[in-house]
C-alpha cells in the first residue's frame, strides 16, 4: 500500500490526531491537503496553543482542548500520540473507532527496507550512528521516528532502494502490529514505569519490535543483558549478537578482544574496529558501536566503519562537550533521564567527576546510582524533585564515605555552585537520573539551558 492509497481509504472517514506537538504537525497537514475529515485534540487550551491553533482551524480542522479533550472520542480513525498509553482510548476503540498512529501507518506504506532500534538506553546514538554508517557507505537514509523526525509524510518521495533508519520508544510499540527488516535491542532496564502498568507491560511493549518479523529478518539483541537475551528466544528471523565476550551462544554478532570489536558469523571472524578509533567516550558508546555494526553487516565496508567512528562526535545532549575552560571540561547530558544513562555516563569518565542531577520522579529505582555515585562523584549538586531519593540512595550505600552533597533551587545556582568548585583538570557534568518534567518541557529544553549557562560563564 502506498500513502495516496491509504489517504484515499480514508475518504469519507473522520480522523481525530492525539497531540497538536511539532511531530504531529506533519500529519494534520497531510489529513487536511487530502481533504479529510480531521479533528485535533491536545490537553492544552488555545491560549497555550497560540497560533498552531489558529492555523489549524483556518486550514479546516476541528478542535477539541483543554482537560476533557479525550472525552467521547468516536472518529473513525483516531492518531495516538506516543505518550499517550492506550487505556486511555479504550472507550473510543469499544464505539468502534480505529486506534493507530503516524508510525504504524508509516510502517504500512514505507517502499523501502526499515531498520528499528529500541531499548532502555543508547537507541539515539545507535540509530544515529546506523543511519550515518549507511549514508557514509553512498546509501539514501530516511532518519525519524522518536528520535524527532516523523517520516509518515514524507514516504512519497522515498524510494524502494533507499533506507528508512528509525528510533522507536516503549509507546510508540505498544499497539504496533509490524516489524521492521532489522530490529536493534540496545538493552533493557526499568524506565517510564510512572506511564507503564508495570515492567512486564515495558518489557512486552519493547519485544513488539521483532516479534512480527518473518524469517527473512534480522534481530540485533544486546547478549550481556539478561532481559534482552531472554527475549531472544522468541525471535523469528536471523540472530545477531553484541557481547563482551564471545559465548557459544555467539554464533553471529560482534564482540570484544584486543581493545577491538570483533565480528563473527560462523566459523569466520575479523577485527572490524579498534576501541581507540572510537572518538565517543565511554563503554556505552562501544556497545552502540557493536549494536550497529550488527545491523549494518554486508551493507556498509569495515574500512567505512573505521572511518566514521575516529570523526562522530555524538548526537547532543548525550555526554555532549559544551566547552572547556580554565582546564575544567564541561559536558551535557540531559538525555540521562534514568539512573542506568546516569550510570553509564559516570563510568565514561576515568576520574571522579562534579555531578549535577536531578527532576521528576518516573518511578524507578534509584538503589543502584547511588554506589556509583560514590565511587565516581567528587560533588553531588542535586536540583530537582528527585533530589530526596538520589541523596538517600548515596547515603544508604554502602560505600558511602561522606560525599558532599548540595542541594540548590535552580539551574544558574548548580551551575555556579559547579564553577566555583571546580579545578583544572575537572569534569562538571549534567546528567540528572530523572526526567525534566519537573521545570523543562523536555530533556532537550533542559539541555539547552544547561549549556546557554556554561557558556555565559566568564
Amino acid at each position: 500500500m502506498t500513502l495516496q492509497e491509504y489517504l484515499h481509504a480514508l475518504t469519507g472517514k473522520s480522523v481525530a490526531v492525539i497531540g497538536i506537538g511539532i511531530s504531529n504537525q506533519p500529519l494534520l497537514r497531510l489529513l487536511l491537503a487530502a481533504g479529510l475529515d480531521v479533528t485535533a485534540c491536545d490537553r492544552k487550551d488555545r491560549a497555550a496553543l497560540g497560533a498552531a491553533a489558529e492555523e489549524l482551524e483556518k486550514s479546516g480542522c476541528k478542535l477539541r482542548l483543554g482537560p476533557d479533550y479525550l472525552a467521547g472520542l468516536d472518529q473513525d480513525v483516531i492518531f495516538r500520540t506516543p505518550g499517550l498509553h492506550p487505556r486511555f482510548l479504550e472507550d473510543a476503540k469499544a464505539r468502534g473507532s480505529e486506534i493507530t498512529s503516524e508510525m504504524e501507518v508509516f510502517f504500512r506504506v514505507c517502499p523501502c527496507p526499515i531498520i528499528a532500534v529500541t531499548g532502555s538506553d543508547g537507541k539515539t546514538t545507535t540509530t544515529t550512528i546506523i543511519a550515518r554508517l549507511l549514508e557514509a557507505a553512498g546509501h539514501t537514509v530516511h532518519l525519524g521516528g522518536n528520535i524527532g523526525h516523523p517520516l509518515l509524510a514524507e514516504a512519497d518521495s522515498i524510494r524502494p532502494t533507499d533506507w528508512a533508519v528509525v528510533e522507536l520508544s516503549s509507546f510508540q510499540l505498544m499497539t504496533m502490529e509490524q516489524s521492521p527488516h532489522i530490529a536493534v535491542l540496545t538493552n533493557l532496564a526499568p524506565n517510564h514505569l510512572d506511564v507503564h502498568t508495570d515492567m512486564d507491560e515495558y518489557v512486552r511493549a519493547k519485544a513488539a519490535i521483532f516479534i512480527h518479523q518473518g524469517p527473512e529478518d534480522t534481530a540485533v539483541f544486546n547478549g550481556d543483558n539478561q532481559v534482552t537475551r531472554s527475549l531472544s528466544a522468541a525471535a523469528i528471523g536471523a540472530l545477531s549478537y553484541f557481547m563482551a565476550e564471545p559465548s557459544d551462544q555467539l554464533r553471529r554478532g560482534c564482540f570484544l578482544r584486543d581493545n577491538a570489536i570483533w565480528y563473527r558469523d560462523g566459523a569466520a571472524e575479523r577485527q572490524v574496529l579498534p576501541l581507540s578509533g572510537i572518538l565517543l567516550p565511554g563503554r556505552h558508546n562501544v556497545e552502540n558501536y557493536m549494536a550497529a555494526i550488527c545491523a549494518v553487516q554486508g551493507l556498509v565496508p569495515d574500512e567505512t566503519i573505521r572511518d566514521f567512528a575516529g570523526t562522530f562526535g555524538g548526537v547532543e545532549h548525550r555526554i555532549e562537550l559544551v566547552r572547556e575552560r580554565g582546564g575544567v571540561r564541561w559536558y551535557n547530558d540531559s538525555i540521562a533521564s534514568s539512573p542506568s544513562r546516569t550510570i553509564a555516563g559516570l563510568r565514561s569518565f576515568p576520574d571522579q567527576v562534579i555531578l549535577i542531577a536531578g527532576g521528576k520522579d518516573k518511578g524507578v529505582s534509584y538503589d543502584s546510582l547511588g554506589p556509583v555515585i560514590n565511587e565516581h562523584v567528587k560533588l553531588l549538586i542535586l536540583c530537582g524533585a528527585t533530589a530526596g531519593v538520589i541523596r538517600q540512595s548515596v547515603e544508604k550505600a554502602e560505600n558511602y564515605r561522606g560525599l558532599e552533597i548540595v542541594e540548590v533551587s535552580e539551574y544558574p545556582d548548580a551551575v555556579a555552585l559547579a564553577d566555583r568548585r571546580s579545578a583544572a583538570g575537572d569534569v562538571v557534568i549534567l546528567s540528572p537520573a530523572s526526567t525534566s518534567f519537573d521545570r523543562f518541557k523536555n530533556f532537550e529544553e533542559r539541555g539547552r539551558v544547561f549549556k546557554e549557562l556554561v557558556r555565559k560563564l566568564p
